[in-house]
């Protein structure tokens, strides 16, 4: 595989690696103390439906979307990002997910395209991986879950999935510290991730 194939990866890693930085920006504001639980609640988490109506999940608030256009050999492919940080949480909620041609999906099999979803991941936010596992979606299409930790101290727990021509990647981004805060709320988080079947 070419790196070109992978140039929409980048382009994902490339935005996490900024919302790196603006949960780092945060973490003045963040009151919580050693003991102290942050209340979920508080963010009113609620069903968000992807305007393709593709997916499904629980995000806190209505979340920033960005899209992003990259250039392959393969031809123009769009990349959209939401990004969901709730207030005073050292925290970012992100998915992201780029479609590829049907050719390509047929030429390549799905362990390999999220083998290389993981190595861009790492690569691009040079980070380095805690943790690596096989998944499935709720319906059944083929994933993969892996835990990476930058030289900042910032833990990504990133769920891929690759669905009818489309990879999906559904990310925690935050600290040591505040995953074990959170960790109720990340687990909600990932497992409301549901995709929804084209008729």
């Amino acid at each position: 595989m070419t790196m070109k194939v992978f140039l929409p990866l980048i382009a994902a890693a490339t935005f996490v690696s900024s919302t790196y930085r603006v949960v780092e920006a945060r973490k003045s504001q963040l009151p919580v103390s050693q003991g102290q639980t942050v209340d979920a609640q508080v963010s009113q988490w609620k069903l968000f439906t992807a305007p393709d109506g593709r997916f499904t999940i629980l995000m806190p608030g209505m979340p920033k979307r960005v899209t992003q256009t990259q250039k392959t050999f393969m031809g123009e492919i769009n990349l959209e990002v939401f990004l969901g940080q709730p207030p005073k949480q050292e925290v970012a909620y992100v998915v992201a997910f780029n479609d590829f041609p049907h050719s390509y999906g047929q030429m390549t099999s799905s362990q390999e395209i999220l083998n290389n979803a993981q190595e861009m991941a790492l690569k691009t936010t040079q980070s380095n991986l805690i943790g690596a596992r096989d998944i499935r979606s709720s319906n059944g299409h083929p994933g993969k879950e892996i835990k990476y930790i930058n030289s900042g101290g910032k833990i990504t727990l990133n769920r891929m999935y690759l669905a009818e021509g489309r990879l999906y990647q559904v990310m925690v981004i935050t600290t040591k510290k505040q995953q074990k805060y959170l960790a109720k709320s990340i687990r909600g988080y990932l497992n409301s991730f549901n995709v929804v079947l084209q008729k």
